[in-house]
């Protein structure tokens, strides 16, 4: 197919980082109408992670985004009890996703089938063992199917646990509801309604589908961010219809071609959401006619900040996440939660929580004037977790400490 048509509009840096924001649901308050439920279908995906902090990432989240609704609300929008809003896949990284996206992911599970295996080896009679337990006993969690693990270390599954998850991985099992963290496993024909159960769109239509999903989340987007967003890896790989690449996906999905601006060089060549770009012109996408800007505290899984270079490029800003780095080698923390205030990314902090106080083990300024927005944040995020105080440890720079400390008593008053 031909190349990208040559950009009419073109984009400042800011534009592009208001844009993404908008997109995001980080700015105003129209994103938080609808709730949890509404801004998965905005972002398209929402890691899941074991870690927890202060709450776990797919809460935090919808807390920066939703602020301090009930983290009970939260948990039902994704697994919702009775009836299926979500499901959980494989996109980004380990996600819960729209339940209207299961036809859409249609690709990834036939390239599992195609390459026959995970990181385990299944076997296929412990798969048909789990497929008949289920079909006879209805949802069940890793335990009630035979247990998780062998007793070793927590990679270390039981063959259950490989055959159900290699299953997920096929969608010959889905897992639309959690029950205290774990997963329950049941049939996609007993979930799914039956549009969804019986799409079955052709690889090309998946990854087009999906370009329109990540600049919708996104709003404006390079070609790398179109296959970074959901790991969108088969883009001129030759396992699509007529090797489709990121371009052709972005054109056929009705994407805008635009120009950002680099004050260091040429212009960046990238892809806009229609919407976004109409939002833009007519002014509803800035904070202005929209509303403020969010200040809260960024899950390091926070989909605004999945991708580092285009965190770096975007705000300046260098993330990454060290929890599983050695202690004595990380810079920042454990857990490090990114200040989002006035549309950019001004400090960090890695939190803790000990019984009723929310501690600031160490914590970056990296402008005096984040002093106030991070104490605001700070008492926001312990108030939501049911903390009462906050504790200072570690202020960098060290100047910076007394400003931090008269902004916490202050927004407290």
């Amino acid at each position: 197919m031909a190349g990208p048509p040559a950009p009419e509009l073109k984009l400042t840096p800011d534009d592009a980082r208001l844009i993404t924001l908008h997109a995001q649901g980080l700015v105003g308050v129209r994103a938080r109408k609808g709730g949890a439920a509404a801004m998965l279908r905005r972002l398209g995906a929402v890691q899941l992670d074991t870690i927890s902090v202060l709450a776990r990432s797919h809460e935090l989240v919808a807390y920066a985004r939703l602020g301090a609704v009930p983290r009970s609300s939260i948990e039902r929008a994704y697994w919702h009890p009775r009836t299926a809003s979500a499901f959980e896949y494989w996109s980004h990284a380990a996600c819960v996703l729209p339940v209207e996206e299961w036809p859409y992911y249609s690709f990834r599970r036939r390239a599992f089938r195609a390459r026959g295996r995970r990181w385990h080896q299944s076997h296929q009679s412990v798969c048909a063992e789990v497929l008949a337990k289920l079909t006879s006993e209805g949802p069940l969690n890793a335990t009630q199917l035979g247990g998780a693990k062998n007793g070793g270390a927590w990679w270390d599954w039981s063959d259950t646990k490989i055959a159900v998850e290699w299953l997920l991985d096929t969608g010959e099992v889905i897992c639309a509801r959690r029950t205290g963290w774990r997963r329950v496993y049941d049939l996609p024909e007993r979930v799914l309604p039956a549009d969804l159960l019986n799409a079955d769109p052709s690889d090309a239509d998946c990854l087009i589908h999906l370009a329109g999903v990540t600049a919708r989340a996104l709003g404006v987007v390079t070609k790398a961010d179109l296959s970074d967003y959901q790991r969108l890896t088969n883009f001129g790989s030759g396992r699509n219809p007529a090797g489709l690449s990121a371009d052709d996906a972005a054109v056929a999905a009705g994407l805008i071609p635009v120009a950002i601006e680099n004050r260091a060089g040429p212009a960046t060549p990238a892809w806009a959401d229609p919407h976004a770009v109409t939002s833009l012109a007519a002014g509803d996408a800035r904070p202005a006619q929209a509303g403020r800007h969010r200040v809260t505290l960024l899950s390091p899984f926070d989909s605004l900040i999945w991708d580092r270079k285009r965190t770096r490029r975007m705000f300046g800003f260098d993330h990454s996440l060290e929890a599983y780095v050695p202690r004595h080698k990380r810079v920042h923390g454990y857990f490090t939660m990114p200040l989002l205030a006035g549309g950019k990314l001004v400090g960090r902090v890695d939190p803790a929580r000990e019984g009723q106080t929310l501690i600031a083990r160490q914590l970056t300024l990296d402008t005096p004037r984040a002093a106030e927005p991070m104490a605001r944040a700070l008492l926001a995020a312990a108030t939501w977790v049911g903390c009462s105080q906050v504790q200072l440890e570690r202020v960098s720079p060290a100047a910076l400490e007394p400003r931090l400390r008269s902004a916490l008593t202050t927004a407290g008053a």
